[in-house]
């Protein structure tokens, strides 16, 4: 059963954050943000004129108490520490913002937005440094953990691009309707559901991340040097997949979907078999795990290209579309926030192995 966090919001939760300390914040319809503690209440509430959805949030990385949020093609800063005007605001993008992301430095800052543009902000001049390109809306981008000049980004032009900022061009593009038809010669020309990307995550590894699409998949892709490759492919979802999202230091992924459900993957089995382990944590319990049991969850390229059901280790019926998903400990132990079309914030548990 969820908890729910309310009074936060008079409309529906857009996006959320989690800072390093556990600090949440959320954004809204029409200009409202909220910040929440691990009881639920709201630690503060600002009303950003004017009346600009807040399309996303991110805290930085070095500096907890500093949040980013985008406010229509703007993007403001705040003291997370006292929650009043804007530190500082700036605006690079010309069409509204769908996704911040920050450089584990606190350098660069990357928007992407409505036209197809990724505007990487350089923090300290807060001028736009590099103008990156999509040929339809970019829906999101992630900054590459240990790598601070690398990031990834997916939009509705079904494209999936690693760049580096000394260049302008990417560096690889991978488009989902190349690879369904090469994985299923059967579906070319069948494609009533076209696989528009919607979310990426990267794993801590920084070579591990994943992309949830319209078509009810996820895909997996392996970063090699300069290009990536197609790893891996899963379908959990009768609907779009709007979120996803790689929890700290694991190769768990958590996916959100417009069919109302929050499904839990375990990729481990895999993906982490050719990575250097993201958390000692998880090499102790791969390293316990009965042979059955490693033997079961592995997952593999040859077996994902046969249709192989890979099966998620949990399943919330959470009920509404899926806006935002993120992951913080409270009290000691995980939970997954979910943001739907409601007002309030769901609030679910995780299991701890």
């Amino acid at each position: 059963m969820a908890a729910r966090w309310a009074g936060g919001h008079s409309g529906a939760v857009l996006c959320l954050g989690a800072s390093r300390e556990g600090l949440v914040a959320s954004g809204a319809e029409r200009g409202e943000l909220a910040l929440w503690g691990g009881g639920g209440v709201p630690a503060g509430r600002l009303q950003l004129p004017p009346a600009d959805d807040v399309t996303a949030v991110a805290f930085s990385p070095r500096c907890p108490s500093r949040l980013y949020a985008s406010h229509g093609a703007a993007v403001v800063v705040l003291d997370a520490r006292a929650l009043a005007e804007p530190v500082e605001r700036f605006q690079v993008n010309e069409e509204e913002i769908n996704c911040l992301a920050v450089n584990e430095a606190d350098g660069f800052l990357a928007a992407a937005d409505d036209s197809g543009a990724i505007k990487v902000v350089d923090l300290e001049s807060k001028k736009a440094c590099r103008s990156l390109r999509h040929s339809n809306i970019c829906s999101s981008v992630a900054f590459r953990p240990q790598r601070p000049q690398s990031l990834v980004s997916c939009g509705l032009d079904m494209q999936v691009m690693l760049w580096n900022l000394q260049k302008a061009r990417p560096l690889w593009t991978t488009n989902l309707q190349e690879c369904e038809t090469e994985d299923n010669p059967q579906s070319a020309g069948q494609l009533f559901n076209p696989p528009l990307a919607h979310s990426l995550s990267v794993a801590s590894c920084g070579n591990i991340f994943g992309c949830g699409a319209q078509d009810g998949k996820v895909r997996i892709f392996r970063i090699t040097g300069v290009k990536f490759e197609h790893e891996l492919e899963f379908k959990g979802h009768s609907l779009g997949v709007s979120q996803v999202l790689f929890m700290p230091e694991t190769y768990w992924l958590l996916t959100g979907g417009n069919d109302g459900k929050v499904l839990l993957w375990d990729v481990s089995g895999d993906v982490g078999k050719q990575q250097k382990s993201p958390a000692k944590s998880l090499q102790r319990r791969k390293a316990q795990a009965p042979a059955s049991t490693k033997k079961d969850g592995k997952l593999n390229k040859a077996a994902s290209n046969d249709h192989a059901r890979i099966l998620p280790k949990l399943t919330i019926e959470h009920g509404e579309k899926v806006n935002w998903l993120t992951c913080t400990e409270i009290n000691g132990s995980r939970r997954v926030l979910v943001a739907d079309q409601s007002s309030s914030i769901s609030v679910y548990p995780l299991p701890e192995s």
